[in-house]
């Protein structure tokens, strides 16, 4: 039986109550997961356009400010 299976047979017989609050614990670790995703996308692409960015060309752009 797979996990998702096993959880629908855990909360089944839960009040009302108890089942809303795992399915708003399940959202919370779903944002946070795609948080996450974003996090190393973003991280992923810094990493490769920092070469880019880091070279004597741009050195002009290190003082603009951000905001």
């Amino acid at each position: 039986m797979n996990t998702a299976k096993k959880v629908l047979e855990e909360i089944a017989d839960l009040p009302e109550s108890l089942q809303q609050e795992v399915l708003d614990f399940a959202h919370f670790l779903r944002q946070r997961s795609d948080r996450e995703q974003q996090r190393n996308l973003r991280n992923a692409q810094l990493s490769s356009l920092e070469r880019l960015w880091d070279n004597p060309d741009d050195e002009v752009w290190n003082d603009v400010p951000v905001r």
